[in-house]
């Protein structure tokens, strides 16, 4: 089996137990933010038995407090991305899982249960969708774009990410805030959308997603036009035409 396989089955596998967790949102017994928690726990645990026992060695970052030890391949794994949208049924939620090999993103499969798609992608062999090839738009016009942008969680009016928000929201066509940041970069790889961009993500939100981006012919940088980096919460990613320098603009280097 090779990694991008593996992923992509652990990925089906922690959706499969998402969804069976969501019929369980009319429990009485317990609120909705306690079954979010089992439910992610759930995933995450079983995309780490699937993987730890196929590669017993390789190292796993998780959002649920996993952090192990490994070799010079480590697994980034996000087993629910998009907890807001899950715990209201609203369906736009994923499960991330990245393969690193001496930091570098080699392998990444994002899985959608509500639509059954299957966004992947291997270094140096492109993006796919439920096996098909993907590639960004080919849109350069910032004024033509529709843009993506995650901000903090429980964020006022007069945070920087709001700002940000409002003044790109000017010049762009338009500008939205779905809850996801790994269905989010999935949309710009595919053509979708045209850019995304977030300074308060987490390395598991965006591990897979950056690769497929890349691989789909996109372009990934801080907001500001430097380089990326995943232990960062600094990320533009766009269909890398002179729309991404004309959003690098509207940030400061």
């Amino acid at each position: 089996m090779s990694f991008l396989q593996a992923a992509e089955e652990a990925a089906r596998l922690g959706g499969e137990i998402l969804e069976s967790w969501a019929q369980k949102f009319t429990a009485r017994e317990k609120s909705p933010a306690n079954l979010v928690t089992e439910a992610d726990l759930a995933s995450q645990e079983a995309i780490h038995q699937f993987l730890g026992s196929r590669y017993p060695g390789h190292g796993f970052l998780g959002e649920e407090d996993l952090s192990q030890a490994g070799t010079t391949y480590r697994w980034v794994i996000d087993p629910l991305d998009g907890t807001s949208n899950y715990v209201h049924r609203f369906p736009y939620y994923a499960v991330s899982i990245g393969l690193e090999e001496n930091g570098q993103m080699i392998a990444g499969a994002i899985f959608d249960p509500n639509r059954n798609e299957m966004f992947s992608a291997a270094k140096g062999q492109g993006a796919h969708l439920n096996g098909q090839p993907i590639q960004v738009s080919e849109n350069r016009e910032l004024s033509h774009a529709m843009c993506m942008a995650s901000l903090p969680v429980k964020v006022d009016r007069s945070h920087p990410a709001v700002q940000k928000f409002l003044e790109i929201l000017e010049v762009a066509q338009t500008v939205q805030r779905t809850g996801s940041a790994a269905l989010n970069l999935c949309a710009v790889a595919s053509g979708r959308i045209d850019a995304f961009w977030s300074q308060s993500l987490k390395p598991w939100d965006m591990a897979a997603g950056i690769l497929i981006v890349e691989e789909a012919g996109g372009k990934v940088t801080k907001t500001g036009g430097g380089e990326f980096q995943l232990e960062k919460p600094d990320l533009l990613a766009t269909n890398g035409t002179d729309l991404h320098a004309a959003l690098v603009r509207h940030f400061p280097a």
